[in-house]
């Protein structure tokens, strides 16, 4: 299922940038960034729990905030990209490495 995670995370202190660096790195290691503080992730639900539970310990629910949207197994059919800044979709774009 495609899940789009957004965060908004105060860095008016160490700890906050802190905390900001490693829900980002959190974030790539299940989809990858469409936006500073948007990420696309394709996961099964059990990886969705992990993500979730490795980003519920990281942010701080007093001065930051996480968004979940669920767009599901056809998510990616759901989503219109306008501009800059094209986002390559491992899914159906080739990648050579």
């Amino acid at each position: 299922m495609l899940v789009l995670i957004t965060y908004d995370v105060s860095v008016t202190t160490i700890e906050g940038r802190r905390r900001l660096r490693n829900i980002a790195k959190t974030c790539l290691d299940y989809g990858m960034r469409v936006q500073h503080s948007v990420f696309e992730c394709e996961v099964t639900p059990a990886q969705y729990v992990i993500l979730k539970n490795k980003l519920m310990d990281i942010f701080d629910p007093e001065k930051d905030s996480l968004r979940f949207y669920f767009l599901g197994k056809k998510g990616r059919q759901k989503v219109e990209h306008v501009g800059a800044k094209p986002v390559v979709d491992p899914l159906r774009d080739s990648l050579i490495l």
